[in-house]
């Protein structure tokens, strides 16, 4: 079975006069990982979903109405990061075995997408991205080992992390779509930070190895007009264009980030001074 629902875009003038319960409405994403389901969310931004297949028996893709399409990846990309138990993709006959924090990205053009566990007691949880995309690149599986890998950050600034590039340029093939994952070291608590904007692209964060009882703040907004949500473990939130996107937790933690836009360049953002945040 699928579900979705659609979030329209929001000017940062009507975000600075939201309360606490209309911020998590538009941007917080907290219904994923529902067994024996997938859930989708359709942002208008850059016309990015966001969303979550756990699958006790087997689960297709089909596609959803926003898109007006006789198959989800007809016009579609598509990347997968695996959080949960080994599991197994099959797209168009061709089977690829996810294991914990393994990634999958999916070209356009591919009809048949089944989602499988390896033990529905201990069950896949599959993490999706998806960007329009004008061309057909071929599929292809990333395993955490062959992550590119980047040390950011350092203990003095609460920031130690490795980020792991996974399905970007230099790695897999993409019309627009990146993905990778951020694990901040024990001791570390601080994601992107500096923060920084990027015009020309939206994102989305995807939070887990949240630790019982913690939690991650999550800031966004305008440098100037920032603004806070709380997140709890496999919850996602959507940052515009416009807005910051850094995070800080009560523990360390890992996020997965997915980005799609104008182009295909990770380095291209706008930082913001620390001290100019307001």
């Amino acid at each position: 079975m699928t579900k979705y629902s659609s979030r329209y875009a929001s000017s940062p003038e009507a975000v600075k006069k939201y309360d606490t319960q209309e911020l998590r409405n538009e941007f917080l994403i907290d219904d994923l990982m529902q067994e024996d389901e997938i859930v989708l969310t359709y942002s208008h931004y850059d016309r990015y979903i966001a969303g979550s297949a756990v699958p006790l028996k087997d689960l297709t893709l089909e596609s959803i109405d926003p898109l007006k399409a006789g198959y989800f990846l007809e016009r579609r990309e598509m990347g997968i990061i695996n959080v949960g138990g080994k599991g197994t993709v099959i797209v168009e006959g061709v089977s690829f075995e996810l294991a914990f924090k393994d990634a999958l990205y999916i070209g356009s053009g591919n009809q048949e997408v089944i989602f499988k566990s390896d033990d529905p007691k201990n069950p896949a949880k599959y993490y999706i991205n998806s960007a329009p995309a004008h061309s057909t690149y071929p599929t292809v599986k990333v395993s955490l080992a062959e992550a590119n890998k980047l040390e950011l950050g350092t203990m003095e600034t609460a920031n130690h992390r490795t980020v792991n590039q996974m399905i970007i340029g230099g790695v897999v093939t993409t019309c627009q779509l990146q993905m990778g994952m951020t694990e901040l070291r024990p001791g570390s608590v601080w994601n992107t930070m500096p923060a920084h904007v990027h015009d020309r692209r939206m994102e989305v964060y995807f939070y887990l190895d949240i630790p019982e009882n913690q939690a991650v703040c999550h800031f966004m907004g305008q440098p100037q007009e920032t603004r806070h949500i709380w997140m709890n473990n496999h919850q996602a939130v959507i940052s515009p264009p416009w807005s910051i996107h850094s995070g800080s937790g009560t523990s360390n933690y890992t996020f997965i980030w997915g980005m799609a836009g104008e182009n295909l360049d990770y380095g291209d953002m706008d930082v913001c001074k620390i001290t100019d945040l307001r």
